[in-house]
């Protein structure tokens, strides 16, 4: 089994889906204040299953020695999940709860070109 492919494969699919299919879907099906409880909820997971799915592929690359440039890339993906997921979400909810949309819009699209930035890097890994 090539968990090395197979893992970055998973968080790959979990992300184009998320951002072409769910991401989209979810204000225009429910209601502002349903579809701003249901993204507080679901992003939280989002990052942390990922993140935990980049860090095991990272663990298993080093415990393996395949220390490589693709391994470097996929701990710096890694590390982009747990900004998100650390950082960057609480601000973001931070800055929406005070009303400050500027920041808000801001701290949004850094997230938002976090995630491409990342599935850009999986996709160069996996081909």
């Amino acid at each position: 089994m090539q968990i090395e492919i197979i893992l970055p494969s998973v968080v790959l699919g979990i992300m184009l889906f998320f951002s072409f299919a769910v991401a989209p879907v979810i204000f225009k099906v429910l209601k502002e204040n349903e579809a701003r409880k249901f993204v507080r909820t679901i992003f939280p997971y989002y990052y942390l299953i990922n993140l935990i799915l980049i860090l095991l592929i990272c663990i298993f690359l080093f415990y393996k020695s395949f220390i490589s440039f693709d391994f470097y890339l996929l701990a710096c993906v890694a590390i982009m999940f747990a900004i998100s997921l650390f950082i960057l979400m609480p601000m973001i909810n931070n800055a929406r709860d005070r009303g400050e949309e500027n920041k808000f819009k801001y701290l949004h699209t850094i997230s938002v070109i976090i995630n491409f930035l990342q599935i850009i890097i999986l996709i160069y890994v996996l081909f």
